[in-house]
């Protein structure tokens, strides 16, 4: 089977890098699409072995080893792959192709596409940007770096389909044809450079997503961030910018308590500000991309305003989970770089206690000794990166150190006063302690619950 570019997997043997969820749901559809199909995988096992098994995948657990990669016709990376491992170095070297998972499936969709990327933000604006497209009369499908990988809605993509896809670095640095419609950059600040050498080459990876634009096309930019409109100085695509200020000429702007289009022809009121049911003046931004995009597609405002007064926000995102003796608790667990967690940091005052620490992944915790020490904050420190927190922060604020997310949970709360909240923004990747963000999310409110049911006088059996 091909696509209108003639690309074809038929009788090919193809070797899929990665186990994750991008990886499986591409080696699933490479088989559909008749290829023959290893998935090469470091860990000795996986949970979906017997699913993969009888769908015809061939599995190589244990590592990745170089005959298998430098033997086949084409190589697929799933993001969390870095690319210059050995076996896909020697492949390479070997004349094999070698793409991203992303790359590929893009190839197969029949639709249109919105790429949203940005160190913070993407999953907000991704989500969102869907739900305000379908209230608009648009056929959605949500995906990318959140919910279902790219490959696995190749089959229910159609002409009339608008694909909101969340694409990582990871993700667009192996890129050759993927061409978004609209792409969406929200932001950018040093990150993942635990994976990428350097910020530069962070950088660069970002600025793919506008690469295969044409004047056709769409960028949303941040006005608001000099580094955003660097990034997108060579896209050959139309601009629509968005501003937190109100000093934009045309664009999507804050003015007068509201979201307005400001046009030539004047002010275009959307949703006002008090409809907006989320923590965080930094995550009015997100909202103001997704209207950005929706402007482009033809959404009216009255769908616009209807879809953001129903949005609640994502789990794990600046996530009210309850309250306990009239101290907060939030959950931010996708604050996984300095950048994202210094913006959940501004979104409270006084009384604040956050838990920072992980896998370090790049940046400077002291970007966060300001506003922790504007607000009186104290730290509770959690992961390999504890010794970092300690030496950035200690002279400025309150340093705790705690050994799992139950004990952060307990000292966090008995530093907080009333009024108070504890805010789980690591700031860093959970791979130290835990599966991922999601499993850091869910155990620290596991731990807040459990403290509630002691507080409460009913402790959990």
């Amino acid at each position: 089977m091909t696509d209108d570019r003639g690309f074809s997997v038929r009788g090919k043997r193809v070797t899929v890098a990665g186990a994750a969820r991008s990886g499986i749901a591409a080696a699933e559809l490479l088989v559909r699409r008749g290829a023959d199909v290893t998935l090469s995988e470091a860990r000795d096992r996986i949970d979906e072995e017997a699913r993969l098994r009888t769908a015809g995948v061939t599995l190589e657990l244990g590592g990745h080893q170089t005959e298998t990669f430098v033997n086949a016709d084409l190589v697929v990376l799933s993001p969390g792959v870095p690319a210059g491992q050995p076996a896909i170095e020697a492949a390479r070297r070997a004349g094999v192709p070698v793409m991203g998972e992303l790359e590929l499936a893009s190839r197969w969709l029949r639709g249109r596409i919105v790429a949203i990327t940005g160190t913070k933000g993407k999953s907000t604006t991704t989500t969102l940007t869907g739900r305000i497209l379908e209230a608009g009369g648009h056929r959605v499908l949500v995906g990318g770096n959140i919910g279902h990988a790219l490959s696995a809605q190749v089959e229910q993509s159609t002409d009339d389909t608008i694909h909101v896809v969340e694409t990582s670095s990871f993700q667009l640095e192996s890129i050759e044809t993927f061409h978004p419609w609209v792409a969406v950059l929200l932001n950018f600040s040093p990150d993942h450079l635990d994976r990428h050498a350097t910020v530069a080459e962070y950088a660069g990876a970002k600025a793919r997503i506008f690469a295969n634009q044409t004047s056709g096309d769409w960028a949303v930019l941040n006005a608001d961030d000099p580094a955003t409109l660097e990034l997108a100085t060579a896209a050959r695509s139309r601009r629509v910018l968005f501003s937190m200020r109100g000093d934009l000429r045309e664009g999507l702007v804050i003015d007068g308590g509201a979201i307005v289009r400001r046009t030539p022809e004047g002010d275009e009121p959307i949703v006002q500000l008090t409809a907006i049911r989320l923590i965080g003046r930094h995550l009015v931004a997100d909202v103001l991309a997704a209207c950005a995009v929706a402007g482009i597609a033809g959404v009216d405002r009255a769908a616009m305003a209807r879809a953001i007064e129903g949005f609640t926000g994502l789990e794990h995102a600046l996530e009210p989970i309850g309250e306990i003796g009239g101290v907060r608790f939030v959950n931010d667990s996708k604050a996984t770089n300095i950048e994202a967690a210094r913006r959940a940091i501004e979104a409270f005052d006084r009384g604040l206690v956050v838990i920072l620490g992980g896998r370090f992944k790049g940046g400077d915790f002291r970007d966060l000794a300001s506003p922790l020490a504007a607000r009186g904050a104290t730290v509770v420190a959690i992961g390999e990166a504890r010794p970092l927190v300690h030496e950035a922060l200690a002279d400025r604020v309150t340093v705790l150190d705690a050994d799992d997310m139950r004990g952060a949970v307990r000292k966090a709360f008995a530093a907080a006063p009333p009024g108070g909240a504890v805010v789980l923004a690591p700031a860093c990747a959970s791979f130290d302690m835990f599966r991922d963000y999601a499993d850091r999310g869910r155990i620290f409110k596991q731990e807040m619950a459990r403290l509630e049911s002691e507080w409460n006088g009913t402790p959990e059996q």
